[in-house]
């Protein structure tokens, strides 16, 4: 297939956009240089609607942009079991969780792990999140540039060199709160331009009425039977269940979400940012699954416009089919000059807001949980704040390299390997959390012989089984359970003295009384 020509037009739009994401970093750059808690918490102050809008736009990768509606063109919107999933936890979330959050005042989630279990808990959960996404960096970085490039005359070295480093450098320059502002944005680019997808494709084939006639004749929207129990198959109750938990680590143990939490300057505003994220994460479902069902009719309809190159045609290669690069091969062949550009921008804007996230939440990991933990604060807090910026160019350069070798390579097994290892521990890690909030008897020694046995049974199942492969979201629910009693039933082995008065439900009211340390 001949590589489509960007054009003049929307690479003037695009640099723009990427233009005006650094001038945001610029713009709090002052700020931010005044202390670790104005870097990591923007001192408390951002509005808890652009909070949500933040968390929102962080846990919407570019991945997520184009795979999303790659499931609805290729199946159906059974997938969008996992956003309500979003929507079911957040009760749960202000109610036995963000109280804890709000009471230690957290920097880092990992910090209540230290004041409920022990020093070591706390510095396992940071490394473990730490390293983890300084991969999810090289491949949030890695996938959308292959996905755009294999289809435009884009050069993919250097789509991959600006998603990396401008990231670097507005995270470097503007704390979290430059970070927060410019999720924002994204956000809003990444919603418009698919909604210009939606608008623009539905003309094309004749109007919605048309979209919806090819989806219902199809089974493009859901099927009866998708609604059947089965824990060999990807339905709706076992998606749902599934998402719950994984749901519950991204929004109670990783640094990248639970950071947002102390941005806002209440407790009441913290769920409010909730609140809004769900509201969001509801809103998505139409947007995209509804792109992938509005393709469906562009090129498969009763009245398609055109049909897909052959690479990505299943009736031409059979089950080889390629679908990846499917809304950006639609954005740059059916969409306007400029406009074209501008959709472009959506999905580069939901790599950064990705991307962006993990850099300046890695740097708190490493320096909350780490050099002050056990090294103190610096005499000078500009030291401190130059300490986090180092970290954020070291993560963002070797996740950069990493993408540019995928690239270079087009073989990222031993990266997604990591990954897989690394993030083994990501979902039990919830777990632990959980078994620190909801019990009593739960001590350190306990929670971290508990979450190693559950890793290692999880890696078991995982290598050495067809469950995970058949099931992957009973798996999640395995894996938070897991750590959850085997924590717990580690926990009668060893005594504890440690005092945990307002550290769980049980005592939830109670004020808590740091230990000198």
């Amino acid at each position: 297939m001949d590589k489509i020509g960007f054009g003049t037009l929307n690479s003037i739009v695009l640099g723009v956009y990427l233009i005006a994401m650094l001038a945001i970093g610029v713009y709090f750059t002052k700020k931010a240089g005044e202390s670790t808690d104005e870097f990591f918490k923007a001192g408390g102050n951002i509005p808890s609607w652009a909070v949500g809008f933040s968390i929102y736009a962080t846990t919407l990768s570019a991945i997520t942009f184009m795979a999303t509606p790659e499931k609805a063109f290729n199946g159906d919107w059974t997938y969008a079991a996992g956003n309500f999933s979003i929507i079911a936890i957040i009760p749960i979330l202000i109610h036995y969780y963000v109280p804890f959050f709000r009471k230690l005042n957290v920097t880092t989630a990992y910090e209540y792990l230290e004041e409920r279990f022990n020093p070591s808990v706390r510095v396992v959960g940071s490394v473990l999140f730490s390293l983890f996404h300084i991969g999810r960096v090289a491949i949030v970085i890695y996938l959308p540039t292959v996905a755009i490039t294999s289809v435009s005359t884009l050069n993919p070295f250097l789509v991959c060199a600006v998603i990396g480093l401008l990231c670097v450098v507005y995270s470097f320059l503007g704390g979290v709160e430059g970070v927060i502002w410019t999720d924002v944005i994204q956000g809003i680019i990444l919603l418009g331009g698919a909604v210009l997808v939606i608008i623009l494709g539905a003309y094309h084939v004749g109007g919605f009425g048309q979209i919806t006639q090819d989806a219902l004749a199809n089974g493009k929207i859901i099927t009866a039977e998708k609604f059947n129990w089965s824990l060999t198959a990807s339905t709706i109750p076992i998606i749902f269940i599934g998402s719950l938990f994984n749901s519950l680590q991204q929004y109670t143990a990783s640094q990248d979400v639970v950071q947002r939490y102390s941005t806002t300057e209440s407790e009441e505003e913290t769920n409010k940012s909730l609140w809004t994220n769900g509201l969001l994460a509801f809103i998505s479902i139409p947007i995209f699954y509804g792109m992938g069902t509005v393709l469906y009719s562009f090129y498969k309809g009763g009245h398609a416009v055109t049909k897909l190159p052959d690479f990505m045609n299943a009736e031409v290669v059979g089950k080889a089919a390629n679908t990846t690069a499917l809304v950006p091969y639609f954005i740059l062949t059916a969409l306007p000059a400029g406009v074209a550009g501008l959709v472009i921008a959506a999905i580069l804007a939901a790599a950064q807001s990705t991307i962006a996230s993990s850099l300046n939440s890695i740097s708190a990991c490493i320096t909350v949980d780490i050099k002050q933990r056990f090294f103190g604060l610096s005499k000078d807090a500009k030291q401190d704040v130059l300490l986090a910026r180092i970290i954020i160019i070291l993560a963002g350069v070797l996740g950069t390299i990493a993408a540019l070798y995928f690239v270079n390579s087009n073989q990222k097994e031993t990266w997604d390997l990591f990954l897989k290892y690394i993030g083994l521990l990501g979902v039990p890690l919830a777990g632990t959390f959980a078994l620190g909030i909801f019990t009593k008897r739960a001590n350190g020694a306990g929670a971290l012989l508990g979450l190693l046995v559950a890793g290692l049974v999880c890696w078991y199942i995982q290598d050495f089984t067809t469950y995970a492969k058949q099931s992957p979201f009973i798996f999640s629910g395995f894996s938070f359970l897991s750590a959850l009693v085997f924590g717990y039933i580690c926990s009668f082995f060893f005594k504890s003295t440690k005092n945990i008065t307002g550290l769980t439900i049980h005592t939830k009211d109670q004020e808590y009384v740091k230990e000198a340390k």
